[in-house]
């Protein structure tokens, strides 16, 4: 069965970077549409940005114009590249599918804090 595992995490001050990688076990990546998810204590869980097949990428708002999302198919590999961080930006991360009748195990998911 395929496995994500999301990594690169960590403290950072507000106005900081962080670059986050989800790795799965399979080859699933170039073959579906792939995005980062945020949860936040006490909210739902939400998508934050996805990347397709043809890698056209779409972002939600709150993060559109800091965040970058891209693929590395070869390494069945997803990155989420993170600027001008806000503690409005701290939760848990998750990567997975898009489509959610297709969603695999969820992995440990990487945290992410930003200090004021």
């Amino acid at each position: 069965q395929v496995q994500l595992v999301e990594s690169g995490g960590g403290l950072v001050q507000a106005g900081g970077s962080l670059r986050l990688s989800c790795a799965a076990s399979g080859s699933i990546f170039s073959l579906n549409a792939m995005g980062w998810y945020r949860q936040a204590p006490g909210k739902q869980r939400e998508l934050v940005a996805y990347i397709t097949t043809r890698s056209n990428t779409i972002y939600a708002e709150s993060v559109k114009g800091r965040f970058t999302i891209s693929r590395d198919n070869a390494k069945n590999t997803v990155y989420l590249q993170m600027n001008s961080l806000r503690p409005e930006d701290t939760a848990v991360y998750y990567c997975n599918e898009v489509d959610s009748s297709r969603y695999l195990p969820w992995g440990q998911g990487t945290q992410v804090t930003v200090s004021s």
